[in-house]
């Protein structure tokens, strides 16, 4: 989605193709240390010649079937929770690791009874299902799959099992989308394949419905569909609220390229999709008129009132705060925070030397949420993870964050375990809790770190080192600017004397480089 600023032209390497020639596939043994060295466990890096025959198995394919396997290792590593630990008191599921809000809202949440998403109340302290609608579609769906007849334990492992097999059908959709998503990048969809974070967090909660919904929005702008970009962009936030800001940063490059009617028609289809899946459900009708629907609005006002909770920087803060901040005060700073964060990103977007590409904006803008938030679910990681493999997409950096993310993936469950295993004090007391908290954010931290680096010094980008432009940015791929501040508005003088390369007009398609 991305061009090049309005500076005139600039050193760098171009490869020179025409419609009948298209550029090779980027191969990341040829170009990643890491890749090259992890080759070796296959036998080194796959030659030329194999990795472009016309075979069946396409980088597409082979992605999409390790990214289904890696998804069943994980149902494996949950299998010490589904043989009872799920149901053999709290601390069990904790200390193994294997916990998943699924089988425990299947009753929890009247599934089992019956009941209707935000129609019908239930019993107990959380009066109405707690999710955004189309998620919970997603959830009724799988009851109707689920028997009624056995134990509870049975009917609740069933629904776990019901859900995974449709979770696994949505990895292979995000999968597919993202080796698709960068045309000559496929193989940087092997890193959300083999995520050592995606497979174990896969299944604790519904989250890669949503994600499946945005990674196939991404791969339809990439192809320039802007209006089923917008179409499935809502559909992904009527299933989780993060999707919606991607339109941050389509905002921010399209007002850089001018390319309004692009923006336009993709926010609003996206709204006219959130509104269909939404309206039937929000809005109740009696004889004073027409009102929200208490159970519609029970996922916006549970967020709004939901105290400080596991993960983020503002519980460490209210651990060692002597008189915590109250609930509205952190809505109120995490708000402000992540305002102040999407300024920055909108800034960087347009004072950048090159306009950014999307999947570089849309990375930062997620991770600002996720760092600010004042809740961090483990399972909060899916939603980086095909971010981070379009924004940067080298094994070192990846696999830093991965294994941060691992940290604080078992530092969650041991404290949990700690917590609730009385006197025994199983686990990482609060402490430790606190330092695996802080190795996620850092993890983070550094990954947006590079992408930024990456933004403000577009030539160590290992997307367009490859001689691309921005593959993700659809219509804005190529594209010339119109508004640029800062020093990006004000070509290089040095550059039009450059003789060590072809000068390249920024925003010009290779056809366009000068001999």
């Amino acid at each position: 989605m991305c061009g090049m600023p309005s500076a005139e032209t600039t050193r760098t390497s171009v490869h020179k193709t025409t419609s009948a020639q298209q550029p090779d596939p980027v191969r990341p043994t040829k170009e990643d240390e890491v890749a090259a060295a992890g080759s070796e466990l296959i036998g080194g890096p796959i030659g030329r010649r194999v990795l472009y025959a016309a075979t069946w198995w396409t980088p597409v394919r082979v992605i999409a079937l390790i990214a289904i396997g890696m998804f069943a290792l994980g149902m494996v590593q949950k299998l010490p929770c589904y043989d009872g630990a799920w149901f053999q008191g709290a601390s069990s599921q904790y200390t193994h690791a294997c916990y998943s809000d699924i089988p425990h809202l299947y009753q929890g949440r009247g599934f089992a009874d019956g009941l209707v998403p935000y129609f019908d109340k239930l019993p107990g302290d959380m009066e109405y299902l707690e999710y955004p609608v189309l998620t919970g579609v997603f959830m009724e769906v799988a009851s109707w799959l689920t028997p009624g007849s056995g134990s509870i334990q049975h009917q609740e492992k069933f629904y776990w099992m019901v859900n995974a097999g449709m979770l696994m059908a949505c990895t292979a959709v995000i999968a597919v989308c993202v080796a698709r998503t960068h045309r000559r990048r496929p193989w940087d969809g092997l890193m959300v394949a083999l995520a050592p974070a995606f497979a174990l967090t896969a299944t604790i909660n519904w989250d890669l419905f949503a994600v499946a919904l945005t990674a196939a929005a991404m791969l339809m702008w990439a192809r320039g569909g802007t209006l089923s970009a917008g179409v499935l962009l809502g559909l992904a936030t009527a299933a989780k609220l993060y999707p919606a800001l991607l339109l941050g940063p389509l905002l921010i490059l399209c007002w850089r390229a001018g390319r309004w009617r692009a923006f336009f028609t993709t926010a609003g289809a996206a709204v006219g999709a959130w509104l269909v899946v939404n309206l039937p459900v929000m809005i109740t009708h009696d004889a004073t008129g027409f009102h929200i629907r208490e159970g519609w609005a029970k996922f916006y006002t549970f967020s709004q009132e939901r105290g400080v909770d596991f993960g983020s920087f503002w519980l460490i803060l209210s651990q060692r705060m002597d008189d915590p901040l109250s609930t509205d005060t952190v809505n109120t700073l995490a708000t402000a925070l992540m305002l102040l964060a999407c300024l920055g990103v909108g800034a960087l977007g347009l004072t950048a030397p090159r306009r950014p590409r999307f999947a570089q904006l849309a990375f930062l803008v997620v991770a600002a949420f996720i760092l600010t938030n004042k809740v961090y679910s483990p399972q909060y990681v899916l939603w980086l993870i095909p971010l981070a493999a379009l924004a940067r997409p080298r094994w070192r950096d990846f696999l830093i964050w991965q294994a941060c993310e691992v940290a604080y993936f078992l530092g969650i469950w041991l404290y949990l375990a700690y917590t609730t295993s009385g006197d025994a004090h199983k686990g990482l007391p609060t402490e430790g809790y606190q330092l695996a908290i802080a190795v996620h954010l850092l993890g983070t931290l550094y990954l947006c770190a590079v992408v930024v680096r990456d933004i403000l010094m577009p030539e160590r980008d290992p997307v367009r080192r490859s001689g691309d432009d921005d593959p993700s940015g659809g219509v804005l791929d190529g594209a010339r600017d119109v508004f640029v501040l800062g020093q990006a508005a004000r070509p290089p003088r040095h550059a039009a004397h450059s003789t060590e390369a072809a000068p390249v007009r920024w925003g010009a398609t290779p056809t366009d480089v000068s001999p």
